[in-house]
C-alpha cells in the first residue's frame, strides 16, 4: 500500500475519478461525500483496493475531528487530501440570497479549510503530507452571473497558497488545481445550454492530480491552470 488517500466528493465527477487513479496507483481511499449509495457503488468498483465509505455532509464543521480519526483507525494516517467537494449557484448578485451565499462558501470554502485543518496535524507530525485542492479558473477569473462560486473559488485558492507557505518547510506539499470547464454532473444543476463535449473530461484532470500526487518529496505542484483544448472555458 502506497498511503492513505482522502477524497471528498467522490461519489461523482472530478472526485469519483481522482479516487478511480489513486486506487489503481496503490492507496488505500476514504471516499466522502453526502451519498452513501453512491460511495458504495465506487468502493465496489475499486477492489481489491482497500476503501471505506464515509457519508458526511461537510459543511457539519463540528464532524470533521471525528471523521479523520475514523479515517485513521480504518485505514492509517492521512497522507494525500484531496479537496474536491463544491457546489454552485448562478444568478447576479443582486438576485443571490445571503442564504444562497452563504451556502456555496460554506461548502466550497469553509468546508475545504475546517477539513484540512483537521487533517493537518498528523501530516505536520509525520513531516510529510499532500493537499490538494481543486478549485477552478473561476478562482481566478470573473464570469457573470456566477458571483458565488467565483467569491468562493478565489478564497480557495488564496488560501491554498497561504497554506503552501505556512507548511512549506514541514515536508507538507500544497497544490492547488485550477480547472476550466469540466464535463460532470455540476452542469446539470445550471440549466444553461453548454457545450458539454468541448469541456475536460473528470479523467484528464485526475490525471494532472495524480501527476501532483507522484512528484518526488523535493518537488511540489503549487498551481496549475487546466483548460479545454477546444476553445471552452
Amino acid at each position: 500500500m502506497r498511503g492513505v488517500a482522502l477524497v471528498t466528493g467522490a461519489s461523482s465527477g472530478i472526485g469519483r475519478a481522482v479516487a478511480k487513479c489513486l486506487a489503481q496507483q496503490g492507496f488505500a481511499m476514504a471516499l466522502v461525500a453526502r451519498r452513501q449509495k453512491l460511495l458504495e457503488q465506487l468502493q465496489s468498483q475499486l477492489a481489491p483496493a482497500k476503501a471505506v465509505v464515509l457519508a458526511q455532509d461537510l459543511t457539519d464543521f463540528g464532524a470533521l475531528d471525528a471523521l479523520v480519526a475514523s479515517v485513521h483507525t480504518q485505514l492509517g494516517p492521512i497522507d494525500v487530501l484531496i479537496n474536491n467537494a463544491g457546489i454552485t449557484h448562478t444568478g447576479t448578485l443582486e438576485s443571490t440570497s445571503v442564504a444562497e451565499w452563504e451556502q456555496v462558501l460554506a461548502v466550497n470554502l469553509t468546508a475545504t479549510f475546517a477539513l484540512t485543518r483537521a487533517v493537518l496535524p498528523g501530516m505536520r507530525a509525520r513531516k510529510g503530507g499532500r493537499v490538494i485542492n481543486l478549485v477552478s479558473v473561476a478562482g481566478e477569473r470573473a464570469f457573470a452571473g456566477w458571483g458565488a462560486y467565483c467569491a468562493s473559488k478565489a478564497g480557495v485558492l488564496a488560501m491554498t497558497r497561504v497554506l503552501a507557505e505556512e507548511v512549506r518547510s514541514e515536508g507538507v506539499r500544497v497544490t492547488a488545481i485550477c480547472p476550466g470547464a469540466v464535463d460532470t454532473p455540476l452542469w446539470d444543476s445550471v440549466g444553461a445550454d453548454f457545450d458539454r463535449q468541448a469541456m475536460l473530461s473528470a479523467d484528464t484532470v485526475a490525471s494532472l492530480v495524480l501527476y501532483a500526487v507522484n512528484l518526488p518529496p523535493d518537488a511540489v505542484l503549487e498551481e496549475a491552470t487546466l483548460m479545454p483544448g477546444r476553445g471552452a472555458l
